[in-house]
């Protein structure tokens, strides 16, 4: 296990609900390819936190690399509209652009 997974694992128990850690950790384990371990923890962190689209595009990806495509084109359709109402078009063009290249049928 990495220093920083280490770290911040130590940060969430002493404060679980700090969905700072919670995203950095899952960044974490974005880097080391655990893909489960990034779903399940930006599921939890979406429900307590008001991302503005980042996590949405963590999540899909790593939906997408565990063969869960369905969930995949859903998470980025929600960050789709989440960015957008956050003013990042930018972002949301992203997604767009992923949704149409890779999860067009």
């Amino acid at each position: 296990m990495s220093n920083r997974i280490k770290v911040f694992k130590e940060m969430l128990v002493s404060d679980p609900e700090n969905t700072m850690v919670m995203f950095g950790l899952a960044k974490e384990y974005e880097k080391l390819g655990q893909h489960n371990d990034v779903i399940a923890l930006l599921e939890t962190y979406l429900t307590k936190a008001d991302d503005e689209g980042n996590a949405y595009g963590v999540l899909a990806d790593a939906y997408a690399k565990t063969g869960n495509r369905e969930k995949a084109a859903k998470t980025y359709q929600k960050g789709i509209d989440v960015s957008t109402s956050h003013g990042h078009p930018s972002m949301a063009n992203e997604y767009r652009m992923t949704l149409d290249l890779d999860f067009a049928d």
